[in-house]
């Protein structure tokens, strides 16, 4: 799953990103409040989750989750701020935000809070799922082919993930490596190409099941 973090205390922002990519998230960071917004309406499908600072430049976050939510945006959005009082809150969440959580704060409960917003119904997915004879379980990141183990890497999984969720549609190598990389990487290596490679390799996959589309991306069918 991909995080956007929107902080500009940038220590505090680099902590929260080395700490959820030990976590196993893929995290990408902001410290503009204005710039965030405007992600997030182009790409509002990028991200699973945003944590999102209150008080920022170029544009305040309570504003920022307040036009996210007015464009049918519904990324769950956990809002972090050094105003703690309830008043506070109560405005933080009648902007739209799922959860507030106030500074200083254990970077234990801000995973728990995470984990909660992601087990929400309403932002839920199935827990396996399954194209051809090939099975993954987005929780345990259990890996199958022909009921037999696949172990595969990280970004392995995130880019087989993103692409059965995608089935049947034709994703670029652009849209997989905003997904599972930081955005700020260079996108002119072939870094998606080695990894579709070698998901081919550990899948037994002749191009069959992930066919590559010239000139654009890739696509998995299941038929």
């Amino acid at each position: 799953m991909k995080i956007l973090v929107v902080e500009d205390n940038t220590k505090l922002a680099e902590n929260l990103k080395q700490g959820l990519i030990q976590e196993g998230y893929a995290v990408d960071i902001i410290e503009d409040g204005l710039a965030a917004e405007r992600r997030i309406l182009i790409n509002r499908d990028e991200y699973d989750l945003v944590i999102l600072d209150r008080m920022l430049p170029g544009k305040d976050g309570i504003l920022v989750c307040n036009t996210w939510r007015e464009n049918d945006v519904n990324v769950p959005v956990l809002m972090l701020t050094a105003l703690g009082a309830i008043d506070d809150k109560v405005v933080g969440l009648d902007a739209g935000a799922d959860d507030y959580l106030a500074k200083p704060f254990a970077f234990k409960e801000l995973l728990a809070r995470i984990h909660a917003l992601l087990r929400r119904p309403k932002y839920s997915s199935p827990l396996v799922l399954t194209v051809k004879d090939i099975s993954i379980n987005t929780t345990s990141r259990i890996v199958t082919h022909k009921d037999k183990p696949v172990s595969l890497t990280l970004k392995e999984f995130m880019v087989l993930e993103y692409m059965i969720r995608n089935l049947n549609k034709v994703v670029t190598r652009d849209e997989l490596y905003s997904h599972a990389w930081d955005f700020a990487d260079s996108s002119f290596s072939n870094t998606v190409d080695v990894h579709i490679k070698n998901l081919r390799r550990k899948i037994h996959d002749n191009g069959k099941i992930i066919q590559t589309v010239r000139g654009v991306g890739y696509k998995m069918e299941n038929h």
